[in-house]
């Protein structure tokens, strides 16, 4: 009898180590699905990280409804995924302000924070955590071309540690609007920031496409946001309408180069959508809330070990999405045709 119930022991403590060491496994199985892209679909549902926290740094150059838009997508797509600031989730945002020694003081920390994660939206703000590490994981966002900027190799193998979300901007379909809006146009006026790579190269492009439709096209640069009204005022005699890209410096000031459109009768067609809604006539641009959530997609693959050096750019081109400023069209007296009607928004 004993020596019976020795070997009922025996068997129950077997099997219930091999129990417990199978379920252990399933719960320390911390992999995110990947969806047919290649990016995380947020199966990791932050379940498996209760343990640990994630320490992301953020970076961000400058106010830009835009950039704002982009950082709470990420942040929502990271909270629907179950990686909750104050939980399992630490984030440090920082915003640079538009200076350049801030925004080095900004990355300076997070290197020496040794975050687990930078999330960098912009260029410049890529650019300069990139010079400082070679070893965590930076993804940047709101980015025109990571290649030209040279934080990558290429987009299908970025090479190093840098990956993220491309906002380049659709110009076929932007020029193909402009003219539905405006048929009679013959000059187009630029105006950009050439010390931004982003719109260096968004204005390479659509000068292309400009000059291919037949049309002659003036241009002006600018530094810094204190240089908009006089340059804009300026270009506004020469032209009849303005093509400003995702440019930092101009979607700082788009309050006031809204109105020196309204003023000038010359409209302003931007690079982004969310400077339609404050002064642009029209876009076909990049939505930055889906940009940010895919961003947020991404990092939650790089916060489980996932390599940024084979992680694809993604690019959202294909994700483009129309928007026309009903009031500002009709303060400057411009018909919308009524194809485009379902894209029309109204502002204050």
């Amino acid at each position: 009898m004993k020596q019976q119930l020795k070997k009922t022991l025996l068997i129950t403590t077997v099997l219930g180590a091999f129990f417990f060491a199978f379920f252990a496994l399933i719960a320390c199985d911390t992999d995110t699905d990947i969806d047919e892209n290649g990016y995380g679909n947020g199966n990791g549902n932050g379940n498996d990280v209760a343990q640990q926290v994630f320490r992301i740094g953020a970076i961000q150059p400058i106010e830009h409804p835009a950039l704002d838009d982009a950082f709470r997508g990420f942040v929502d797509e990271l909270a629907a995924h179950g990686y909750i600031e104050g939980e399992n989730l630490e984030i440090d945002f920082q915003n640079a302000q538009g200076d350049a020694s801030t925004m080095s003081t900004i990355t300076d920390r997070f290197v020496a924070q040794n975050k687990d994660l930078v999330m960098s939206l912009g260029t410049g703000a890529t650019q300069t955590m990139k010079a400082k590490s070679d070893t965590i994981p930076i993804l940047g966002s709101a980015i025109t071309s990571f290649t030209v900027a040279e934080l990558v190799e290429s987009n299908e193998v970025p090479g190093g540690n840098v990956t993220g979300t491309s906002d380049m901007v659709p110009v076929i379909e932007q020029v193909d609007l402009m003219l539905a809006l405006l048929p009679d146009i013959q000059t187009v006026g630029f105006i950009f920031n050439s010390g931004e790579a982003n719109s260096v190269e968004n204005i390479r492009l659509i000068r292309e496409e400009v000059v291919s439709r037949g049309l002659e096209y003036r241009e002006v640069t600018v530094a810094n946001a204190n240089e908009v009204q006089q340059a804009l005022t300026s270009l506004a005699r020469d032209v009849d309408v303005i093509y400003t890209p995702t440019d930092n410096t101009i979607a700082a000031a788009m309050g006031m180069v809204g109105q020196i459109s309204l003023e000038t009768g010359v409209p302003v067609i931007p690079g982004a959508t969310t400077m339609v809604e404050e002064g642009g006539l029209a876009t076909a641009g990049v939505n930055y809330y889906e940009l940010g959530r895919i961003t947020g997609l991404m990092a939650i693959d790089l916060l489980h070990g996932a390599d940024p050096a084979t992680m694809p750019v993604r690019v959202m081109t294909e994700d483009s999405i129309i928007v026309i400023n009903g009031t500002v069209a009709e303060a400057l007296g411009i018909t919308i045709p009524d194809h485009l009607l379902d894209y029309v928004i109204t502002t204050d």
